[in-house]
């Protein structure tokens, strides 16, 4: 077999022979990014994901190890950043956080019905609500795109939700 550096330019890869080169490397590596066997194991799978759908774009095969190695970094940071922003949080720990909610309420909510509660929303609220939580972006991000101060935004998302709270336990019938 080709080692991963002899594989000429003009000829297509395999696939198989591919993941045999450079399964193991871009595992090590993503270990040592992630300290985390499970994660390790995602980010390497979901390289080879991308490059079943985009390898082709590649027109320099013999790139095809920094490639590799740059969208498993890539891939790494942009799972940092979407941990950070959304972190996983067990709800026993934060149990005394949370609001009280009747159960059955919970059971009745739906998407649409969440979106046509925030179309009641007041539009100073509704703006930063939609972008932070439809579009998943950051309060500097919204500050941006809004031309409002990062406190601001902060204070509208608050805001927001209250009012977003306060319809949807409205037009939420409780249980007989």
């Amino acid at each position: 077999m080709n080692s991963p550096t002899d594989i000429p330019s003009n000829l297509e890869l395999d696939f198989q022979e591919l993941v045999n080169n450079y399964y193991q490397p871009l595992y090590r590596f993503a270990y040592s990014l992630a300290h985390n066997v499970e994660e390790a194991s995602d980010l390497t799978q979901q390289v080879f994901l991308i490059w079943a759908k985009k390898g082709s774009t590649l027109k320099d095969k013999t790139k095809v190890k920094s490639w590799l190695f740059t969208i498993l970094y890539r891939e790494f940071l942009g799972t940092r950043r979407r941990s950070s922003r959304f972190p996983h949080i067990s709800a026993e720990v934060i149990q005394h956080e949370l609001p009280p909610i009747e159960p059955g309420i919970v059971n009745r909510l739906d998407a649409k019905s969440a979106v046509e509660a925030l179309g009641q929303i007041d539009e100073t609220f509704r703006a930063p609500l939609a972008l932070f939580y439809l579009k998943d972006l950051s309060y500097k991000e919204i500050a941006k795109t809004l031309d409002i101060p990062i406190g601001t935004v902060m204070s509208r998302l608050s805001r927001g939700k209250a009012q977003l709270k306060k319809i949807l336990t409205k037009t939420t019938v409780p249980l007989s």
